[in-house]
């Protein structure tokens, strides 16, 4: 996780873009980056942000 913005906000803004623009899925976007999409998912929790497929995006 250290590749990515400690910020809270600034990581969601961050993995949104990734998603947006280069992967398909929150899952393709872990295992390219070699991160745990359970502590990514409870980073942004900690904002109030849940990761959605269907829109590919957190928010």
């Amino acid at each position: 996780m250290e590749q990515f913005p400690q910020d809270p906000f600034m990581l969601m803004s961050t993995i949104n873009m990734l998603l947006r623009d280069q992967y398909v899925s929150l899952a393709a976007l872990c295992d390219d980056r070699n991160v745990s999409e359970d502590e990514l998912c409870a980073r942004l929790a900690t904002i109030g942000m849940e990761y959605n497929p269907q829109t590919n995006k957190f928010w």
